[in-house]
C-alpha cells in the first residue's frame, strides 16, 4: 500500500486530506510541524507528502530543504500545499524539491488529481 504523510498545523486540513487520501488506498500517517514530519521520515520514509508552506517550530521549506539531504528524501512525492499564491514563493518551493503544488482550499477533484495523476498540472 502506498503511503502519504500530510503535514499541516491544521487539523480540519489534516483530516478532510487524510479522508480522501484513505479513499485513494494510501495508508495516511500525520504530522503538526516539520520537525514532527522530518521525524516521522527518519522513522520510515513515506511515497508521498503533502506539505503546508506556514507552520510552527519548522516551515515547510525548511522541512522540504532538510528532506532531500537525508538518504531517501528524494524518494517521497512532495506536494506543496498552500494559501500563498505568490509565485516567488512556489518557485522557492519547486526550487527546493517540491513536484507540484496545489492553493487552498482544495476539494477532492484537486487533491485526488495530484495524487492519481502526478502528471497533472498545478491548480
Amino acid at each position: 500500500m502506498r503511503t502519504c504523510l500530510i503535514v499541516d498545523d491544521s487539523s480540519v486540513v489534516r483530516k478532510v486530506a487524510r479522508r480522501i487520501l484513505e479513499d485513494l488506498d494510501y495508508d495516511v500517517d500525520e504530522a503538526e510541524d516539520g520537525q514532527e514530519a522530518i521525524d516521522k521520515c527518519r522513522e520510515q520514509m513515506p511515497d508521498a507528502i503533502l506539505l503546508d508552506w506556514n507552520m510552527p517550530i519548522l516551515s515547510g521549506l525548511e522541512f522540504l530543504k532538510l528532506l532531500r539531504t537525508y538518504v531517501g528524501g528524494e524518494k517521497p512525492r512532495v506536494i506543496y500545499c498552500t494559501v500563498e499564491n505568490d509565485i516567488g514563493a512556489i518557485a522557492m518551493a519547486l526550487k527546493a524539491g517540491a513536484d507540484d503544488y496545489m492553493m487552498k482550499p482544495f476539494d477532492r477533484s484537486v487533491l485526488e488529481a495530484k495524487f492519481e495523476h502526478p502528471e497533472s498540472t498545478a491548480a
